[in-house]
């Protein structure tokens, strides 16, 4: 008996030595490449607080300032979708390794025009309440298709064709947007509103199953969003072959309403 009982304390002493081993030599996951595309109306502030939570876990971080927005100065008639496509690009250019690429809204659009141009770059394509086009689309087609979304409500948008540019009523920005954000963060987004270039709302994205369609696709959709509503969301994951898709309870700003529970999501996406 105290044979087999030394027998019994050998065996466990090894089970915890060979366990602390496989500790020692396990290798800690390798961090990410994120590229952040914000949408329209907005610009990189938009993604700060997500940016901040994916760096502290080691992550890398680009957040690309499209053309037209934030600071820069671009005249809106020199911006159109293709321009979008080769800030983004170029973004991509300065970092070693494939990229997890993540479009809000208009950024849809955008990321799906990268992938088709270097696929090989993306290790996955991430839609936030985002246009999820098939090819020949263009997010105004998409746009007319949300009968639940309330952007498109007469009166909301207004239109200026000389400058080419297109407005969001004034009283209605927070209610799009950020309804469920806090009174700084509606201030905030209040602050750095400025018009939106046209031309990218009307130009079509050509997309290929060869380079697109080989890039895995994810989708976050936003529950209480009043501009590209679940409906549409709904029907873009359909029809986009979406390979998973997660859910968040909020408007169409979750980066900013909730950017914990967004950052959490983004990392599961690329641990899966």
């Amino acid at each position: 008996m105290k044979k087999f009982k030394l027998i019994q304390f050998v065996m466990a002493v090894c089970v915890i030595i060979l366990s602390s081993c496989s500790n020692d030599d396990a290798q800690p996951e390798k961090p990410k490449n994120y590229v952040l595309v914000h949408g329209a109306w907005q610009a990189p502030f938009v993604w700060q607080s997500v940016k901040a939570n994916l760096e502290k876990q080691g992550n890398k971080v680009v957040v690309v300032e499209l053309p037209g927005h934030g600071a820069d100065q671009t005249s809106p008639s020199q911006i159109t979708l293709d321009v979008y496509k080769e800030k983004v690009i170029n973004a991509l250019s300065t970092i070693d390794g494939k990229v997890i690429l993540v479009g809000h809204s208009l950024g849809g659009m955008i990321i799906s025009s990268v992938a088709e141009a270097m696929p090989e770059k993306i290790e996955k394509l991430v839609y936030v309440a985002a246009y999820l086009p098939v090819s020949g689309q263009t997010l105004d087609q998409l746009a007319h298709m949300d009968p639940d979304s309330q952007l498109g409500i007469t009166g909301n948008l207004i239109f200026n064709y000389d400058q080419g540019i297109v407005d969001v009523k004034q009283d209605q920005i927070v209610n799009l947007f950020i309804p469920d954000g806090t009174p700084e963060i509606q201030n905030l987004v209040l602050k750095n509103y400025r018009t939106e270039p046209l031309t990218p709302f009307i130009n079509p994205v050509m997309l290929t199953d060869k380079n697109f369609g080989s890039v895995k696709k994810v989708y976050i959709k936003t529950l209480q969003d009043h501009v590209v509503s679940p409906y549409l969301q709904n029907k873009m994951i359909a029809a986009g072959k979406v390979e998973s898709v997660y859910e968040i309870n909020t408007g169409h700003s979750p980066f900013l309403s909730k950017p914990d529970d967004l950052s959490s999501i983004l990392t599961k996406i690329a641990s899966n």
